[in-house]
């Protein structure tokens, strides 16, 4: 049977090309829709607030309990130290498998099967990365100071984001009991304020070596191995050698920045140690070198 004036209906030509636009959302998508970014959400939360919590709590009861304590003593850095120790630990596992997981399943081929261009997907995956990692690194440390603080508020020593407080540098003791502060700093809501963004943005940091780290490596577990190494092992080993070799070479390494930029008084900082800023720029060349080749290696090689 035959029919007369069939008329085929056809889809509209394609117009354009697929660009970044399109990456951000399809790299949005891949990294939203895995159970293992919100088990790393989950985890950056509950240690950095769970032990900004603890090491509140305990540090003022140690303040009531030892007045002499207070010589010194950085509530910000207190409340933190968690979140920047630990929460680059947690971001760098997650900046690994964002690359390395579509390695690991073949997603990749398909990724760049889509998208032949492979300079673009990197910059989609790198720009929905740093954009999510910062807003989430801002968004805990803010929580872990606030909670931290509020548990350190009953000894006095607690720092603010709204007004100035003043610790005392040094005290002299007449058996056991503090008979009086000698000198002072004034710790202002701007101080608190660039500990508080400046942590954020060193696990931000970690997070992109991870990730070039990972580009480099193609493997979960070599990549995450190799961000720990780096950010832990190595600084430790570097702590054996001679003192005079140690000065000079601890300044070098990416994780020097956090002990920095989490300060709010400065007598506490280790004097081989460039200034905040500065050392966090150490680590920020390490994170740019490593992406630099990460770029160059998947533009490069095959999938």
């Amino acid at each position: 049977m035959t029919t007369a004036d069939v008329r085929l209906s056809a889809l509209p030509p394609a117009t354009g090309r697929a660009g970044l636009r399109g990456v951000l959302a399809s790299e949005f998508t891949k990294l939203r829709s895995v159970r293992s970014t919100y088990w790393t959400i989950a985890a950056l939360i509950v240690v950095s607030v769970g032990i900004a919590a603890i090491a509140g709590a305990a540090s003022a009861s140690d303040l009531h309990n030892n007045p002499g304590d207070k010589a010194g003593f950085d509530a910000t850095q207190t409340t933190l130290i968690g979140f920047f120790e630990f929460g680059q630990l947690i971001v760098a596992v997650l900046g690994a498998l964002v690359i390395t997981s579509e390695y690991s399943t073949g997603m990749i081929r398909t990724t760049l099967t889509a998208m032949p261009r492979r300079g673009t997907v990197f910059a989609g995956k790198l720009i929905v990365f740093t954009a999510v990692t910062l807003v989430l690194s801002l968004v805990t440390s803010f929580i872990a100071f606030f909670v931290g603080q509020a548990l350190l508020s009953g000894s006095g020593m607690s720092a603010s984001l709204f007004h100035s407080t003043t610790v005392p540098l040094g005290a002299i003791e007449n058996g056991g009991n503090v008979a009086r502060f000698v000198g002072s700093v004034t710790v202002t809501p701007g101080m608190v304020l660039t500990a508080v963004i400046g942590s954020a943005l060193f696990v931000t940091a970690v997070a992109l070596i991870a990730f070039g780290l990972g580009t480099i490596i193609r493997h979960t577990a070599g990549s995450i191995t190799s961000a720990v190494g780096l950010m832990f092992v190595v600084p430790i080993i570097v702590q054996v050698l001679p003192h005079t070799w140690r000065d000079d070479i601890m300044r070098f390494f990416p994780d020097a920045a956090g002990r920095m930029l989490s300060l709010t008084v400065g007598q506490n900082d280790d004097q081989h140690l460039w200034s905040a800023w500065p050392q966090f720029g150490v680590t920020l060349v390490y994170a740019a070198v490593l992406l630099a080749v990460g770029a160059y290696l998947f533009r490069r090689r095959d999938a």
